[in-house]
């Protein structure tokens, strides 16, 4: 059998690592607002924010093309304005990541904010504690389980993606090839002998990153 070239696996963990950043910086403040909101918006927002987890994964990518290619107007701009281009590169598969993951943190992130005491958040500002003070010295620490939850699924589902990522980053071996899509290539091309070695790598990976996440998540509860 071939060499493997282990680029994909290597880009899977930067891009899913990456998203899973984004998708807190994002998603935190997100769900700190739906676990407050009880107004039309915020029913509308939340149903927004759940369709990629619906919605099939080349519709989702069908839409960020849309929304990001070279000929939108978002697209324009930031080729225009930073030189940038979305689709088709490494920062492609980081948004496709992000948009498919980020459900899954603000879902369990709002679980977490819901079931956070309101009494000690009223007494923390009769106190004379700033907004964001407290978001980050009760609200989080109170919280943490659902965040850390959260955090790990849209690791995962980062990690995994195949569909959006290849619809907006393509299967540039070498530059975008994630490992989902160098196995879906390695199928096309008849190489199930490198398409099951990409297998195995990749649940061995998988199965370990999950379990270091679940063995931090028991150390903090004891903690």
């Amino acid at each position: 059998m071939e060499d493997i070239n282990l680029y994909p696996l290597y880009l899977s963990l930067q891009v899913a690592l990456t998203a899973t950043f984004i998708t807190l910086l994002i998603g935190l403040p997100i769900s700190l607002y739906l676990s407050k909101s009880k107004s039309k918006i915020g029913d509308m927002i939340d149903t927004l924010v759940t369709l990629p987890i619906v919605l099939p994964p080349t519709v989702l990518g069908y839409y960020l093309l849309v929304l990001l290619g070279r000929q939108s107007k978002i697209g324009i701009f930031l080729e225009e304005n930073f030189g940038m281009t979305i689709v088709f590169t490494p920062a492609g598969a980081v948004v496709a990541a992000t948009v498919v993951a980020i459900p899954f943190l603000i879902k369990s992130a709002k679980a977490g904010f819901a079931n956070v005491n309101k009494d000690l958040i009223n007494s923390a500002r009769l106190l004379g504690r700033t907004e964001i003070n407290i978001f980050f010295t009760i609200i989080i620490p109170l919280s943490w389980r659902g965040i850390a939850s959260g955090t790990t699924l849209a690791f995962a589902r980062a990690l995994g993606d195949f569909g959006a990522t290849l619809m907006v980053a393509g299967s540039i071996p070498g530059v975008t090839m994630t490992m989902p899509i160098a196995i879906y290539d390695a199928l096309l091309a008849g190489n199930r002998d490198l398409a099951n070695a990409l297998v195995m790598i990749m649940t061995a990976v998988s199965i370990t990153v999950l379990y270091i996440i679940n063995r931090l998540e028991k150390k903090m509860i004891r903690g």
